[in-house]
């Protein structure tokens, strides 16, 4: 049973574990069919996610040591994730005690890219592992968190995410 509940969960034991190959699930006809009736709904969504980010860019832009991706003019957003990079040198904290922090306040970011599949065992040996060989990805994975957003998320708590990662970097 639990081979098939980390399989189930593309391999991962807990957030930073991973003890297997996992699969890439496919939505069955009942999934399938619910998410086809969310459509109706998707041009909505977008547009509250948007509010959020750009929320989140407001109130975060000027936070040292906390970066964020351009926004490029020419492409439309569906706004899926949030993420912030922390740089520890100019916040004075890591991205890991941000997580920890958010979770304090009962806050759940993600950590993105984190581990990195070369630190896996069935990776780790390999010579394109090497961290000299992965400079960007090992930098990125250890900066990254993608703070919350969905549709019914309140402006209210966007804002309090934000002040606690800006009463952090003081």
């Amino acid at each position: 049973k639990k081979r098939i509940d980390f399989l189930k969960n593309f391999g991962f034991a807990n957030e930073t574990t991973v003890v297997a190959p996992g699969i890439n699930a496919k939505m069955n006809e009942v999934q399938s069919a619910l998410g086809i009736l969310q459509l109706k709904h998707i041009h909505e969504n977008i547009r509250k996610r948007f509010k959020i980010a750009k929320t989140y860019r407001e109130k975060l832009n000027d936070v040292p040591g906390i970066g964020m991706l351009k926004v490029n003019q020419d492409i439309d957003y569906n706004y899926p994730y949030f993420p912030v990079f922390v740089n520890e040198e100019e916040f004075g904290h890591t991205r890991d005690d941000l997580f920890s922090k958010l979770r304090e306040n009962n806050i759940y970011g993600r950590r993105y890219f984190y581990p990195l599949i070369s630190e896996f065992p069935a990776y780790r040996g390999l010579p394109s592992a090497k961290k000299d060989n992965l400079p960007v990805a090992n930098r990125i994975a250890k900066e990254v968190i993608c703070l919350p957003i969905y549709p019914e998320l309140d402006l209210k708590l966007v804002e309090k995410i934000a002040e606690i990662i800006k009463f952090l970097s003081l």
